[in-house]
């Protein structure tokens, strides 16, 4: 058996059975697994020193199998592929909007200028807000910084106007002190296998979904009017509106029905049996 799926399935099919024990029975599976894992882990470590050392290009080649690259992401011993930044960027104004909103206002995407600066747009109340400053500063650029730490300028551009993120004494949309935080949301075991999960912290509302040791999570809101996604149906990895028939692909968060949107997405880690969300709080 070589084949990635099919070892996901094997494992899938154990793990349904330990979910079928007893407390004490599935402690000690768990403890098992644990120190497997560890041992695992501290021989791929050592064998990763090994190679970076003898052969890089021959490391490189090994990681490029689905299986050895699956393995050594499950351990956090290779880092996930990094989405495009112009996705990271959305995915950071999408992150802040609900605060722009709240005061009746939104943002735009409006320049990427390599290496390490990028442009947005204020609209609506924001975009004449005399606390215009502070929302950038303290929300807007916090949240780029956090998903695209590469940027290190970020410019607001208003009505043929440059707003620079100084400092002020205005109220800000945004909560003092914003900052991103791996969040624990959930087990391993409660996001069912090729479904999802609805959870939530500090109200905000999320979706989990599980496709093996690969885990995605997402804003708990159709893209179309807000509405929640779990109660919708879950098939072939595309996940279908349960109020106006919205699809969306639970892969890559990107909208079927509607071409080039895509819903909020969120990073996510596993660590200890345990799901980890990268959130902004306070």
């Amino acid at each position: 058996m070589s084949n990635l799926e099919e070892l996901v399935q094997e494992i899938n099919r154990f793990e349904a059975i330990i979910s079928e024990w007893d407390e004490s029975q599935r402690c000690v599976a768990v403890g098992l697994k644990r120190a497997i894992e560890a041992l695992h882990k501290a021989a791929l470590t050592s064998l990763i020193k090994s190679l970076k050392q003898e052969s890089m290009s021959a490391l490189r080649h090994a990681v490029t199998d689905e299986v050895v690259y699956a393995v050594l992401l499950y351990h956090e011993l290779v880092k996930p592929p990094k989405p495009p930044l112009t996705q990271r960027i959305q995915t950071a104004l999408e992150e802040v909007r609900p605060g722009l909103k709240s005061h009746n206002g939104d943002i735009e995407l409006v320049a990427i200028k390599p290496p390490d600066t990028v442009e947005v747009r204020l609209i609506g109340t924001c975009s004449s807000c005399p606390a215009s400053n502070l929302t950038l500063s303290q929300g807007v650029e916090q949240a780029i910084k956090n998903h695209c730490p590469e940027i290190t300028t970020v410019i607001a551009i208003n009505n043929n106007s440059t707003v620079n993120a100084e400092s002020s004494s205005l109220i800000s949309p945004f909560p003092p002190n914003l900052s991103s935080s791996w969040i624990k949301v959930a087990t391993i075991e409660q996001v069912p296998e090729l479904g999802v999960l609805a959870v939530e912290f500090a109200g905000t509302s999320l979706i989990l979904y599980r496709q093996g040791i690969t885990f995605r999570c997402y804003r708990n809101a159709c893209v179309h009017l807000g509405n929640p996604l779990d109660e919708g149906k879950v098939e072939n990895g595309i996940i279908t509106c349960a109020f106006h028939g919205f699809e969306y692909n639970l892969e890559t968060g990107e909208c079927l029905t509607t071409p080039n949107i895509s819903l909020q997405s969120y990073p996510v880690k596993i660590k200890d049996n345990k799901v980890f969300v990268k959130l902004l709080c306070k």
